[in-house]
């Protein structure tokens, strides 16, 4: 006698229902499951009551960086269907497969020598079958069975052809790996009937691929000792529904698990036919919640809409029938109307439950604790939420918690992004004087849980992790701006500490730091948090005569910085934005004075880059720093005749981009811009459009026919007939110049 062997597809209703048949007949007293083995010691809390599907099973190795194996199981999974069975009728459970510790030594092995053949294979079964796709052809040949003998025989003979058909196909590292896992499968199913079970009271469940040489006679050996290990640990977290959709990129996949948990709640009742008005009512059900209003006789119609296509296959109706169907009689024509009903009607946002305690990491468990501690359990959940925190302090409540309750929020979400955990994500939004608020996007899904464990290595809670991962970053800094972006990180997070120990890295970089970029990057970075610093009750004053320090090195090393090419211009220009930003908002601890006088020589001096004596002319104007006069005065001394196009249109742009709408009251400026662009040769004015096309970009199309109109007056007319010849059509030769000016090769230049 041999034992029982069940193969499935992982994902599949039709074989979880026949192999609860199956097991109901066979009523074996050892049920053994394809599965990491030492994944086993889980089983206890998978088959607990509260445990509620989907879940995922996760081995991890135990060293950085954190590699992982998910083994998802959904309710009507064959294999989590077995493990209740088996607890429930007093059978030994236990998986047989290759333990995690030595098959995640193969990924990297496998990734190399793969190819593409599997997901060809599936595409060629389709194709020979004359469906559309993989998918439905299982779900035809297979789900619809509707005998436990007719299954198993579909199985078996399916089996033994997808085996043929992927022997052919397979890379030597994958046939390896086949070959390996069988052969320890076989030795386990040994040890269990040499314990004492009856081989005909043995039930093996496992993947079609492999029921033929878990069938044969054939002698596989395999040195277990010999294989390399890895130290694994072990969870169980919950899992969901869309995450499950992305395991149809292989043959054991299930691309819409809403659907087919429909199908098996149909199955379970004895009501297969229910099926088509059970889905087209759920998404007729979601039109009209959105909106869209669809009647009860469209349904019908629909119902028998698929009925009919079906039956040209002699089947019942497939999912791809449905969809069809909905399409013609729910979305009149128009899949569009209906793609997010049929979504979330095929895909589902469930999302699986643990029982508190179960088989969780410190880090894990930290997480859950807390959520509950900032009353953030019911954004546990797969669909995004928007949360508005305002941290400042609540005076409306009685305790310190509650009156932090938001400033403590915002911590927690700043440490979960800094370990890369995406449970909160933060949104831009534009806030004048608003420094109390932040946006944050929340939503909970099953790659939390694979970050969280991923983390685990760095400490056993968040704050700890985060305090590990922010020490790393600070160890790898090269420059002030990096050292200086850990200290806001660390100020987001209210981690104290941390946030000294950056400081003193700042500190210590910038006695070296010779780069105006970075130097303006650190000081932005940390007058942010000086200027709302007290919003978080952090205390910030020690950053005070660190900028103060950083910000004299900036103005320092302004000038000799300035006399590069346009490319790093633009860099600097930035750099000059934040420092004077800086000046702005800082003034009574930086040094002002001396800034300002920087600027000054900067837009005085000629042997620098003109963009940047441009943009610094602009910023003293904004300032009122530079009189009408003396604006004047410079202006047509950089728009003089015989000045060179791109040094003199450069420096016109970067007065433009510097403070534009302080320009266009000034009908002097325009005059000379006019008087200096005729004197240009045709050659000149092309060079000079370069600059004069990236200066008027920045102005708004009511900026550009106000200027049109100063340049109209200067020309002698009157604002009317500038408004007239602007709104008029382009004649033919107008047309033509603009065409040859837009087709001009610039790249010279």
């Amino acid at each position: 006698m041999k034992p029982h062997v069940f193969g499935v597809r992982h994902l599949s209703p039709a074989a979880a229902y026949y192999l609860e048949a199956f097991l109901n007949d066979i009523q074996p007293t050892a049920v053994l499951i394809e599965g990491p083995s030492d994944m086993s010691g889980l089983i206890p809390d998978i088959v607990k009551a509260k445990t509620r599907p989907p879940i995922a099973m996760m081995a991890y190795t135990q060293e950085l960086p954190v590699e992982s194996i998910l083994y998802p199981l959904a309710e009507y999974s064959p294999e989590y269907r077995a493990m209740l069975w088996g607890a429930n009728h007093r059978a030994h459970v236990e998986f047989i497969d290759i333990p995690s510790s030595i098959s995640i030594n193969f990924r990297e092995k496998r990734a190399v020598g793969s190819s593409e053949a599997p997901v060809n294979i599936y595409e060629t079964i389709a194709n020979l079958s004359g469906e559309a796709d993989y998918e439905t052809y299982w779900e035809r040949t297979f789900e619809q069975i509707r005998s436990l003998e007719s299954f198993t025989k579909a199985m078996n003979t399916f089996a033994y052809e997808l085996r043929e058909l992927e022997e052919e196909n397979d890379s030597a590292p994958e046939r390896e790996y086949h070959y390996l896992r069988e052969a320890y499968m076989k030795l386990q199913i040994d040890r269990i009937i040499h314990e004492g079970h009856k081989p005909e009271k043995v039930v093996v469940i496992t993947g079609a691929y492999h029921v033929p040489a878990l069938l044969s006679d054939a002698e596989l050996r395999v040195d277990v000792a010999a294989l390399p290990k890895r130290e694994v640990a072990f969870t169980l977290m919950p899992y969901s529904n869309y995450k499950l959709s992305f395991q149809s990129g292989y043959g054991a996949g299930n691309h819409a698990p809403a659907y087919f948990h429909m199908l098996w709640e149909c199955m379970k009742a004895g009501d297969i036919a229910k099926l088509p008005s059970y889905y087209l009512s759920k998404i007729v059900s979601d039109l009209r919640e959105s909106g869209t209003n669809r009647s009860t006789a469209e349904v019908i119609e629909a119902t028998r809409l698929a009925a009919a296509l079906a039956s040209f296959r002699q089947s019942s109706a497939t999912l791809r029938d449905l969809r069809d169907a909905a399409t013609v009689c729910l979305g009149h024509g128009h899949f569009s109307t209906l793609a997010d009903s049929c979504t979330r009607s095929e895909i589902g946002s469930e999302i699986g439950e643990l029982p508190d305690g179960v088989s969780q990491t410190p880090i894990q468990d930290d997480f859950l604790r807390r959520l509950k501690t900032l009353k953030l359990e019911k954004y546990r959940t797969n669909i995004q939420n928007q949360i508005v925190l305002d941290l400042r302090e609540n005076r409306r409540v009685k305790s310190k918690e509650a009156a932090f309750l938001d400033l403590n929020r915002s911590f927690f979400f700043h440490q979960l992004g800094v370990l890369g955990i995406q449970f909160a994500l933060p949104v831009h939004f534009r806030q004048e004087h608003a420094s109390w608020a932040e946006h944050w996007n929340v939503r909970y899904h099953p790659e939390v849980e694979i970050q969280l464990v991923e983390s685990t290595l760095l400490g056993e809670t968040i704050e700890l992790a985060a305090a590990y991962q922010l020490k790393e970053k600070l160890n790898a800094c090269q420059n002030v701006a990096d050292a200086a972006r850990v200290v806001r990180l660390s100020h987001a997070c209210g981690m104290m500490e941390m946030m000294e120990s950056a400081r003193q890295t700042v500190a210590m970089l910038s006695t070296d730091a010779a780069d105006i970029v970075e130097t303006a990057e650190a000081i932005g970075e940390l007058s942010r948090i000086i200027q709302f610093g007290d919003v978080k009750r952090l205390d910030t004053t020690m950053l005070i005569p660190l900028v103060e320090r950083l910000f004299l090195r900036g103005t320092l090393l302004l000038i000799p910085a300035s006399g590069c090419d346009d490319e790093r211009a633009k860099a600097i220009m930035k750099a000059i934005s934040q420092m004077n930003e800086t000046a702005q908002e800082l003034y009574e601890h930086v040094d002002e004075k001396l800034w300002f006088e920087t600027l000054s020589e900067l837009y005085l001096r000629d042997d620098l880059n003109p963009l940047l004596s441009g943009y610094s002319c602009g910023l003293l104007l904004e300032k009122s720093k530079i009189t009408s006069g003396a604006l004047e005065e410079e202006v047509s001394r950089r728009l003089s005749p015989g000045i060179p196009a791109d040094i003199g249109s450069g420096w016109f742009e970067g007065l433009c981009m510097s403070n534009k709408y302080a320009l266009l009251s000034r009908s002097y400026l325009w005059e000379n811009m006019d008087q200096y662009l005729v004197t240009l040769s045709d050659e000149e004015f092309r060079r000079a459009l370069v600059f004069l096309r990236r200066s008027f970009y920045h102005f708004t199309a009511a900026d550009r026919s106000k200027i049109a109109e100063v340049l109209g007056s200067i020309w002698g007319f009157d604002e009317l007939e500038v408004s007239e010849f602007l709104n008029d059509a382009l004649t033919e030769a107008e047309e033509t110049v603009l065409n040859e000016l837009n087709e001009f090769d610039f790249g010279d230049f």
